[in-house]
């Protein structure tokens, strides 16, 4: 037997709470992980931005595809899938704290790292990646333990917020919704923001030149970015090779970062490091506005301590009742951190561009 990770956001954990309890399902992304899991196996469930182990379900079959709404009333990304049986599942307030005095000392990749930081996180980004053997016996062995004695784990107001959804209604069913309070958020930028966000762009345009991308940048960013990044190989594109409408041209050619491969583009990055002025969202959110059929990853990049207001902005109802589907489920928030760790991988040049699925958050499995 082997035990993987199962990620739920609150706004799933709730979908699966209410629902039956037989079936987990994982985006087509994670297919081939899937197949690696057997009848028997456990699955141990973690819940993002709680930060709490939930519950233990056992595989009782092999994986399978189904289109079937599950989570979602339509268009649900989750369709790859298991019959599980629950073996243990809590409530939030029961639920067990990644950094609870019994876990965080005990466990092989929080143990090494100071309680404040956030270096340890690359283990619960993915869910089925496989689960070191002692973590294992040691997460079941507690879950099993709060199941028989149940022990109240408080929750904060914070954490109180983050399972409090709001839905607003579309032609095929209802989509979760947050109202942000940009009033709690600085009111201007400084300097050395903009400067950050340079670099970003820079560390993008190198990691997609060495997967062999051509790229795109902004007019007005270029000589910044270029005196970081050296485009010796001349990927650096003077012209989009589109054909669409001036609108929405002028739309794509502001977007912070663009891979393309001969004319299609495969993926687009919007650096978000400033504080109130989404600029980069409002651009995704343009686009698919404008193209709702443009079938292209986007991505948010941003420091990992600003991705819940990141989050917050993508499920604007504004931005939640888009054409085609809401932007928090086209769009993932790929953080500063998890950057620096894919530009430090060897023989990136050997690398697939859908290594950045890996490395990025899903919204919807992390809001």
């Amino acid at each position: 037997m082997a035990t993987f990770l199962d990620l739920f956001s609150p706004s799933t954990y709730q979908a699966f709470t209410d629902s039956d309890q037989t079936v987990s399902g994982f985006r087509v992304r994670h297919k081939v992980a899937a197949s690696r899991i057997a009848s028997g196996d456990h699955l141990l469930c973690y819940m993002t931005k709680l930060s709490r182990w939930v519950g233990i379900l056992e595989v009782e079959n092999t994986p399978y595809e189904d289109f079937t709404p599950l989570f979602y009333p339509s268009e649900d990304p989750f369709v790859i899938r298991f019959k599980v049986k629950p073996l243990v599942w809590l409530s939030p307030d029961y639920a067990i704290p990644i950094k609870a005095p019994e876990v965080w000392p005990q466990l092989s990749f929080t143990k090494d790292h100071d309680i404040g930081s956030t270096t340890w996180t690359g283990k619960v980004r993915t869910s089925l990646s496989l689960i070191h053997e002692g973590d294992a016996a040691l997460l079941s062995k507690l879950l099993h333990r709060q199941l028989e004695s149940p022990r109240l784990y408080e929750l904060s107001d914070a954490e109180r917020k983050h399972l409090i959804t709001h839905k607003a209604r579309r032609t095929e069913g209802t989509v979760i919704v947050t109202v942000p309070d940009d009033d709690k958020y600085e009111q201007s930028a400084p300097e050395k923001d903009f400067r950050e966000s340079i670099k970003v762009q820079a560390a993008l345009a190198r990691l997609g030149a060495d997967m062999g991308m051509r790229i795109w940048l902004p007019r007005s960013d270029r000589s910044r970015v270029l005196k970081l990044w050296d485009d010796s190989d001349g990927v650096l594109l003077n012209e989009l090779p589109l054909n669409y409408d001036t609108t929405t041209l002028q739309t794509i050619e502001n977007i912070d970062i663009i891979w393309m491969k001969r004319r299609a583009i495969v993926r687009a990055f919007e650096v978000e490091h400033t504080t109130v002025i989404y600029s980069g969202i409002l651009r995704m959110a343009d686009l698919l506005a404008l193209q709702p059929n443009m079938d292209i990853r986007l991505h948010i990049v941003a420091p990992e301590l600003r991705q819940d207001k990141v989050i917050e902005q993508l499920r604007r109802p504004v931005f939640s009742l888009l054409e085609r589907q809401p932007l928090s489920q086209v769009c993932s928030f790929l953080s500063y951190e998890q950057l620096d760790s894919l530009c430090s991988l060897p023989h990136i040049n050997h690398l697939s561009d859908t290594i950045i699925d890996e490395y990025a958050d899903d919204i919807e499995e992390s809001a």
